[in-house]
């Protein structure tokens, strides 16, 4: 396998650096895959706010980190299939079919992923890393450079994701709030509140249907009807 794997680096004909092109482009984004999956789609919104709903519920690791990642990983899958195939049509494939060279691919592939950060980008945290860079204001998406923009929309999601948490959080602290006051006037302090109040929030969440509407909320953001 390892002589196979020399051999394919090693040759010159047309055909192995083809071959030789398609891994060391596998490797590279299997590679940063992690990276880009957080960074550049939707999966760090959704999953924060996934986090804030199960912390505002108190309901410890229910549902577990394993559902509420898996769970953000699909969405993110269904909310990036546009960017995703259009990054395919335009960049993997005529690469793969030797009609651009890699460099080209680069271009064809930043485009589509250009324009979806873009729209979830506040103006002001671009700004900041543009000024910081010292880069000129960009008349168009394409002339942002990743570099700038992959930070200020991690920082806007981040911002966007939070925002969301703390509508989250105000319904559930109004029951806390209210099962405390409850407890201190029958003077039942030794009893702990967020026991009383956990079969109610779970009720309240489950009666207005909360995960459909956590995931309608999440879904508008990215893809609005």
């Amino acid at each position: 396998m390892m002589i196979s794997l020399i051999d394919v680096f090693s040759g010159s004909d047309a055909e192995s650096v083809s071959t030789s092109v398609r891994l060391l482009l596998l490797l590279t984004v299997l590679s940063l895959a992690p990276s880009i999956l957080i960074l550049m789609t939707s999966f760090t919104r959704i999953l924060i706010v996934l986090s804030f709903v199960r912390t505002s519920l108190a309901t410890q690791q229910m549902p577990p980190n394993q559902v509420l990642i898996g769970l953000a990983l699909f969405m993110t899958f269904f909310i990036m299939a546009p960017t995703f195939q259009q990054v395919n049509e335009e960049a993997l494939q005529p690469l793969f079919e030797e009609e651009v060279t890699l460099e080209e691919a680069y271009e064809n592939a930043s485009v589509p992923i250009k324009e979806f950060m873009s729209k979830h980008t506040r103006e002001k945290d671009l700004a900041l890393f543009m000024n910081y860079a010292e880069i000129e204001r960009p008349e168009t998406i394409q002339d942002i450079p990743l570099t700038a923009l992959v930070p200020a929309f991690a920082i806007s999601e981040l911002k966007t994701a939070f925002q969301m948490g703390f509508m989250i959080f105000v319904p559930f602290l109004v029951i806390d709030m209210a099962v405390a006051s409850v407890l201190m006037s029958m003077g039942m302090m030794m009893l702990p509140p967020v026991m009383i109040s956990l079969p109610f929030k779970i009720l309240l969440f489950v009666l207005v249907d909360g995960w459909y509407l956590i995931t309608h909320s999440l879904l508008d953001g990215f893809l609005p009807l």
